[in-house]
């Protein structure tokens, strides 16, 4: 924290300017989560700060919603590699390795890489103790949009990934067209047919509602809803939408 005078107003008062490090919260809990057969342990916050984009330190209703719905569907995720966008502490990622090959968990935010770093840490020291299997986690950086990260990123998996996911992940509209952006890219590795983006969305404005759709299709990316994921989490109205290239 920062404290200025005012004096060249004169006024005597202090102007107070808080960075980033007033905001975090690293008492991070131990806490168990549950999706059909599948225990899934991780350390997050039970609330988070929203400032300066802190809100990947918790797991959020789109999580559950997703990982409900792959936790039915493991058959979809058998020997794939996986990209999650917006991994916060890595709920979803940290499911899907129990069955895929390679599960690379992004975010942009350096202190959200910290506990999702913590959390992968974590997974091997419980495969390694024989409470679960999970192999193949990575974590990386990505600014969606950001090419660098992406370039950096395929780089290391040339032949790109068999799917993308994305949990509860549609909070700013300014956000939503990078994010098609990256998830067109990262499509357009595997090429059509090859590769599909699945959202675990939770409907907050019926705003965002729309500009998810309009924004998936004015970049040429066909948006569909799947049959009977449409379910309530919290007070929350959520459906898992699969994305793919037309």
């Amino acid at each position: 924290m920062d404290r200025r005078g005012n004096e060249e107003e004169g006024e005597g008062e202090e102007v107070v300017y808080l960075d980033e490090s007033f905001f975090i919260n690293d008492d991070y809990r131990l806490t168990e989560f549950t999706f059909g057969p599948h225990l899934v342990q991780l350390y997050c916050l039970q609330s988070a700060s929203t400032d300066f984009d802190l809100t990947g330190q918790l797991v959020w209703p789109g999580a559950t919603l997703l990982n409900e719905y792959l936790s039915k569907n493991v058959d979809i995720l058998r020997g794939c590699a996986v990209i999650e966008l917006g991994s916060g502490v890595g709920i979803t990622g940290i499911l899907c390795a129990r069955f895929c090959r390679a599960v690379v968990l992004t975010d942009h935010n350096d202190e959200v890489l910290k506990v999702l770093n913590k959390n992968i840490d974590l997974q091997s020291s419980l495969e390694n103790a024989g409470s679960c299997a999970s192999s193949g986690l990575a974590a990386e950086k990505l600014e969606w949009g950001n090419s660098e990260h992406i370039s950096r990123i395929l780089k290391s998996y040339q032949d790109g990934f068999d799917l993308i996911l994305g949990a509860d992940i549609c909070f700013q509209q300014a956000s939503i067209p990078s994010l098609f952006q990256t998830v067109k890219q990262l499509l357009q590795v595997k090429g059509k047919g090859k590769c599909k983006f699945i959202l675990g969305y939770m409907s907050r404005a019926k705003m965002m509602d729309v500009m998810v759709v309009s924004e998936a299709t004015l970049l040429g990316l066909f948006i569909t809803e799947v049959p009977g994921t449409r379910s309530v989490v919290g007070n929350l109205g959520g459906v898992i939408y699969e994305i793919t290239l037309i």
